[in-house]
């Protein structure tokens, strides 16, 4: 049995994994999914405060009052972020680090410092009361149903989530765990010098990094879930 700890996107919630819990559960696994605060489920804890400092503190405590090891540790788009910056935090908890279509910083860098001009945090709040909310980018689901589904449930982000820095004391490629980018290879919205695609490449010519691409857009854990888990399970079961 692995345990797995998914951490969501911006403007997502712990209900972006809806599909992939129970394929994992099924198989034995433990599945963690905390929502980050300020989006998702917990959309009432917003605030101009809320920052990426937040949403770390959020995973490493989820991570250490479950007393979790050897964990699976995955984030998806933006939680490439979190996930990067609660290293130093629970980075001896980590067996193996999942970027799933996601940023990957270094040391120092924000989401806006990786995105570069005409970023998302520069984007016009949809709310003239509280005009540090960054509003949803859209997103397409399977059916248009799906995609309604979606779209109600998603929620301004917080700015500070992407202009604060990560740090890292160590970085990522030094520490002692096994690396691994998923890519979503069919997204019509991106262009090929997006900072998922810069990633992506730096992992596919790396040999510290093991890569897969999948052949859907960016919403890979509720339009690919199955091949998402087959890679999961692969990777905790020492697959390259």
């Amino acid at each position: 049995m692995t345990d797995y700890v998914l951490v969501h996107g911006a403007w997502g919630g712990s209900w972006g994994f809806r599909k992939l819990r129970p394929l994992l559960s099924e198989l034995g696994h433990q599945v963690f999914t905390p929502s980050l605060t300020g989006i998702g489920e917990r959309e009432h804890l917003t605030g101009p405060d809320v920052s990426l400092s937040t949403h770390v503190d959020d995973v490493s405590n989820a991570i250490y009052y479950e007393d979790l090891t050897s964990i699976v540790l995955l984030g998806f788009s933006y939680g490439g972020v979190v996930v990067s910056g609660a290293l130093d935090r629970i980075g001896d908890r980590v067996d193996h680090l999942v970027f799933l279509d996601a940023f990957v910083p270094e040391d120092g860098q924000s989401v806006t410092d990786l995105i570069g001009s005409g970023d998302v945090s520069s984007a016009p709040a949809t709310d003239s009361e509280r005009p540090w909310l960054v509003p949803p980018i859209p997103r397409q689901l399977g059916s248009p149903a799906e995609t309604a589904w979606a779209e109600q449930r998603r929620s301004g982000q917080p700015v500070a989530t992407f202009t604060e820095a990560v740090r890292l004391a160590t970085p990522i490629e030094d520490r002692d765990l096994t690396l691994t980018y998923v890519k979503a290879v069919s997204d019509p919205g991106e262009g090929p010098d997006s900072a998922f695609w810069r990633a992506a490449r730096h992992a596919e010519s790396s040999d510290r990094w093991r890569y897969h691409e999948i052949e859907t857009n960016h919403m890979i854990p509720l339009m690919e879930p199955e091949q998402l888990v087959a890679i999961l399970v692969d990777l905790a079961d020492g697959a390259p």
